[in-house]
């Protein structure tokens, strides 16, 4: 046998403990300092002796959080099509796609809350609703749903009315889409492109023949991936709204809502509107 082979191999290296993870800091750790998460998790003061006002509550806020973000996106790929720059917005408008999606599993704590459930805590909300969020009504003015009137129940917060607003006076994310098809030599009427963006948008023939003739076209042209990534984000939409609808149905049937809104009957007519309109109805026309 020869000597390399009767050599005996090395001993095994000598295994190490994981080392000890920087335990003592200044003040708070540096964790919290990025996330506040004590701040957020000290947020929750509930009004009544039931439990489950508690998952009420804390799905309330992280739909907060998730608005916040979603509006982030959706001024970013607002301001890259100002720009002329498709990718970028149609980057923001797929990682929206995600958070939507994410925004809408949390109808999932609350979808199951019986009449008896809900109506333990219901009486802590008082007057409170849904409708009255600055952050979704953000949401709703940059996807054209604009109403000067929701600015009112916001009066009394001076910050979040100015900001409010300066967003209904502002082009919706697809009054700049439609902008940016008519700079690039798209027939998108002038009366929709110098329309008064403070109202709701409406619905125009010639844009429908625009997105019917991209279509009807190169499927990997930028314009026509940027329809799929709008038509993405207005079916979460549409998800959302039927997802609420059907979680206020089941929780109080056909009562008036919280705030004085009409309930589910007000539920039911959003459901019915399509975000982003013209997208949905040139389909049937390629």
């Amino acid at each position: 046998m020869s000597q390399q082979a009767q050599q005996t191999p090395p001993p095994p290296a000598e295994a190490h403990e994981p080392e000890t993870p920087h335990l003592d800091f200044q003040g708070t750790t540096p964790y919290e300092d990025y996330v506040r998460a004590d701040v957020l998790t000290h947020l929750q003061h509930t009004l009544s002796d039931d439990p489950g006002e508690m998952v009420f509550l804390v799905t309330t806020q992280v739909m907060e959080l998730w608005f916040t973000v979603i509006v982030h996106e959706w001024e970013t790929a607002a301001g890259a099509l100002r720009e002329n720059d498709v990718p970028t917005a149609v980057a923001a408008l797929k990682r929206s796609v995600r958070e939507l999606e994410a925004l809408n599993a949390s109808w999932r704590p609350l979808s199951g809350l019986t009449p008896a459930q809900f109506n333990s805590y219901r009486a802590a909300l008082g007057e409170g609703s849904g409708f009255q969020s600055a952050m979704y009504r953000r949401m709703e003015f940059l996807l054209g749903e604009k109403s000067a009137s929701m600015l009112v129940p916001h009066r009394g917060a001076p910050r979040v009315h100015a900001e409010l607003e300066k967003a209904l006076h502002e082009p919706s994310l697809y009054d700049e889409v439609l902008r940016l098809l008519a700079r690039r030599g798209h027939a998108v009427p002038d009366a929709v492109v110098r329309r008064d963006v403070s109202r709701r948008y409406e619905p125009s023939p010639e844009v429908e023949a625009v997105w019917a003739a991209l279509y009807a076209g190169d499927e990997t042209d930028e314009l026509a991936r940027l329809g799929e990534a709008l038509t993405d984000v207005a079916e979460l939409v549409w998800r959302w709204r039927n997802d609420h609808l059907v979680a206020t149905r089941r929780a109080m049937g056909a009562k008036p809502g919280t705030g004085g809104s009409a309930g589910v009957a007000w539920l039911e007519k959003r459901a019915q509107k399509n975000v982003f309109p013209e997208l949905w109805t040139a389909r049937s026309h390629v």
